[in-house]
C-alpha cells in the first residue's frame, strides 16, 4: 500500500476517507468515528453564507502562512472585512 500524498488540501480528507494517517499508519476507529459524527452534524448546520465560508478559511489557513498586517490588507483589498480583534488575538497573539 502506498501512502497517501501528503500535499495540497485534499490530502487529509483522502487519509481520512482512506482510514489511513498521512504516515501510513492506521487511524484509531474510535478517532474515525468521533471525527465522522462531529462532520454528519456540521453537514446539516444552516449556512449563512459562502462568502462569509471564505473569509473564515481565508483567516484561519491565511493565518499560518500569511504575516497579520499582510493578510489584514488582502481582506481588505478583495472587499472582505478586515481582521477582528479576536482574530487577531486569537491567530496571532
Amino acid at each position: 500500500m502506498t501512502n497517501p500524498v501528503s500535499l495540497g488540501a485534499d490530502a487529509v480528507d483522502v487519509a481520512i476517507a482512506q482510514g489511513i494517517d498521512l504516515d501510513g499508519t492506521p487511524i484509531d476507529s474510535a478517532k474515525l468515528d468521533l471525527y465522522n459524527q462531529v462532520m454528519a452534524k456540521e453537514a446539516q448546520r444552516q449556512r449563512s453564507g459562502v462568502t462569509n465560508t471564505m473569509r473564515s478559511r481565508i483567516v484561519r489557513i491565511g493565518a499560518k502562512h500569511i504575516p497579520e498586517s499582510e493578510l489584514n490588507q488582502q481582506l481588505i483589498e478583495a472587499g472582505f472585512a478586515p481582521l477582528k480583534p479576536k482574530e487577531i488575538a486569537f491567530y496571532y497573539g
